[in-house]
């Protein structure tokens, strides 16, 4: 007689071979009703045996409380982006580029459709997957581990592989999945997702895993990683040693000899694209060999190993039947087309961005006019050019009052977007809420897009300044919402109050005025009062302050809507008032260094650091009052700029020794 313990590990080798051949190879072997029946006699097993759960069963998919937020965890080595070929010249300038390098020997490549999704990164240990981190910044992801762990393409256990080691690929929702999505959404009164991979990325990063399961993402591999470096010798074999550890790989690439092989797979591949069941927007190639990869080497954002081949962008013809205004976080007023409704690559489309005043000028367009229109990305339509003038036109022009709040509209000479400059209009205030909140602002966890979405929405939260009355009895019966998560909300937002004043400046979202240059008005004029009251001028006396910056600062402060916030900020408890922290008479007192490339041993945020513990400053540009330019590997145009001005050029070492 069977014991639990191999009850359990048997029907868990049983659901594990079916997710595969469902999940994986597309080719179920049994019906859905089966597929059920086994895993709740696994389930009903797990409960009455808890001591024998494991975290790699495939009943543990979905579970877990919804999240607050998402843990920062730096990669195992950079998930870099890849440069561009636009066309078959761009390609083939790349095999060149590659061949020159390479000297005597010839390259061969794999080509690989470019699959529109989420990269993520996935984590085994002993042959159970641990955790996922989306790409973020190529440095820095965002742990997704429970959300990853619903996606039944991903394997929480590799039977096969025990050692550690990393895979990554791309999440991915396919055309079917997203079109079910949509219209679950349109029958629930919720707004649409534009694109599979924006679908992809939002059910990926949602904070409850139970959301995630239900919107049937898929993962598909193409890197095998140990130690953050390839786990063999050719890029193929990564692909075939994926495949037999149970991983989905796109069975669509190919191993071409020449350039002209690869030429003609992505021409195949796109003239066959809408008859894949899945979205992409190019080919990725990349040279195979491991050992050819790693004397080629990387620029400081891109492999020069391989390269995107981005397929160009669908067009169609129509008709523009009206202009309307859409109002973003910035306050920038963007001119829609109203589309006579037609068909570009699968998708309908009925609007398309005239981005602003200029573009509408540039274009020579007026309502009535036909226009062709292209899916920017095959995501973002937008007007390309005027095919014909209509034979009834009527002139745009933006208005002088925001569509949605009436408030004044600007627009700032040399810029070409018009802007509402109240903070508390109700089409920014969303936006306004999630950057006042984000972690690099005032750092409130817990404050995300679905609760700023129902506190707007409500009523709750009319301006920045009504969080700091949120109460836990106001929260509390909101979705997904307990005594646990307001109390902790509500605390976040107290504490927030302690931030200091070039954080609460940065809050506030005006334009141009990022965590460095609240610093440097902070340090120069003290507190909010003296800059609100400045002028242009004056506000230009402030380390790297210039016109473009101080016109925005005076534009923001003149509107008596932003004032009356930050009164209300100050009532609440908001730091206004600034204590320079700068030391004073370091050895580097007076000098302006900028730092460019990659520093032996330094980040840039510890040589940062280091200057400014000394008393030097430090700035993002290169000019005539930089005193000291500090240079490392694939250092760029600062440098040569630094050249062309006769700045000395340092080495870490150099800047150690003027150190002492």
């Amino acid at each position: 007689m069977k014991t639990p313990a191999a009850e359990i590990e048997k029907l868990r080798d049983e659901l594990r071979f079916h997710e595969y051949q469902y999940y994986v190879l597309d080719a179920p072997a049994i019906s859905d009703a089966e597929y059920d029946a086994l895993m709740r006699r696994l389930q009903a097993l797990e409960q009455e045996h808890p001591e024998l759960l494991t975290p790699d069963s495939p009943t543990q998919r979905v579970g877990g409380k919804p999240r607050e937020g998402f843990v920062k965890v730096r990669h195992s080595s950079p998930m870099l982006s890849l440069d561009n070929a636009l066309n078959e010249a761009e390609l083939r300038d790349f095999d060149r580029r590659v061949r020159d390098l390479l000297g005597a020997e010839s390259p061969r490549y794999v080509a690989e459709l470019k699959m529109d999704g989420l990269s993520m990164a996935a984590h085994y240990q002993d042959g159970r997957f641990v955790s996922a981190l989306t790409r973020g910044d190529g440095e820095i992801g965002e742990d997704v581990t429970e959300n990853a762990r619903t996606i039944r393409s991903l394997p929480l256990r590799v039977p096969r592989e025990t050692a550690s080691f990393e895979v990554r690929g791309e999440t991915v929702m396919s055309r079917a999945a997203f079109e079910r999505l949509n219209a679950d959404r349109d029958e629930k009164g919720l707004s649409r997702f534009a694109n599979p991979r924006n679908a992809a990325a939002g059910s990926l990063r949602v904070l409850e895993p139970q959301i995630t399961a239900g919107r049937r993402l898929e993962y598909y591999t193409y890197f095998f990683l140990r130690e953050g470096r390839p786990a063999r010798d050719s890029h193929w074999e990564s692909l075939a040693a994926l495949r037999q550890m149970g991983f989905k790989v796109n069975p669509n690439s190919r191993v071409c000899a020449t350039i002209d092989e690869v030429v003609s797979f992505c021409a195949e591949f796109e003239a066959r694209r809408e008859s894949l069941p899945y979205e992409i927007d190019g080919v990725v190639v990349k040279v195979d060999s491991i050992d050819q990869q790693r004397r080629l080497g990387s620029t400081a954002r891109a492999p020069r190993w391989a390269i995107a081949y981005k397929y160009p962008a669908r067009q169609a013809t129509t008709t523009v039947k009206g202009i309307e205004v859409q109002v973003g976080r910035t306050g920038a007023l963007t001119p829609v087309a109203m589309l006579a409704p037609v068909e570009v690559g699968g998708v309908t489309v009925s609007r398309a961005t005239l981005h602003n005043e200029d573009e509408i000028e540039r274009l020579g367009l007026e309502i009535g006019d036909e226009v062709v229109i292209e899916r920017s990305g095959d995501v973002i339509p937008k007007v390309v050019r005027v095919a014909s003038q209509g034979s009834w036109r009527a002139p745009f022009r933006m208005p002088a009052q925001c569509p949605v709040c009436g408030s004044r509209v600007v627009r700032v000479e040399g810029e070409a977007a018009s802007r509402c400059i109240n903070t508390s209009c109700p089409a920014r205030l969303k936006e306004s809420v999630l950057h006042f909140a984000s972690r690099p602002v005032m750092n409130i966890d817990g404050l995300g897009d679905a609760l700023v979405d129902q506190l707007v929405d409500k009523g709750m939260v009319k301006s920045i300044a009504d969080l700091y009355l949120l109460k836990i009895e106001d929260l509390m019966d909101l979705e997904r919402m307990g005594v646990k998560s307001a109390g902790n909300v509500v605390r976040n937002i107290a504490r927030s109050k302690h931030n200091p004043m070039p954080r609460v400046l940065t809050a506030l979202g005006i334009r141009f005025v990022g965590e460095r240059t609240a610093v440097f008005l902070a340090e120069a004029f003290g507190g909010i009062d003296a800059i609100m009251n400045a002028s242009a001028e004056e506000l230009q006396k402030a380390e790297e302050v210039g016109p473009k910056v101080a016109e925005a600062v005076v534009q923001f402060f003149a509107e008596t809507t932003n004032r009356d916030l930050v009164e209300r900020l100050r009532a609440a408890g908001l730091q206004f008032a600034y204590a320079s922290t700068r030391p004073k008479g370091g050895s580097l007192e007076g000098k302006v260094f900028v730092l460019t490339g990659t520093l032996p041993t330094l980040t840039r945020d510890e040589a940062k650091e280091l200057i400014e513990r000394n008393g030097g400053k430090v700035s993002g540009s290169v000019s005539r009052k930089t005193s000291y330019v500090v240079a490392g590997e694939d250092a760029g145009s600062k440098l040569d700029k630094a050249r062309g001005l006769g700045v000395p050029v340092l080495s870490e070492a150099d800047l150690r020794t003027l150190l002492g």
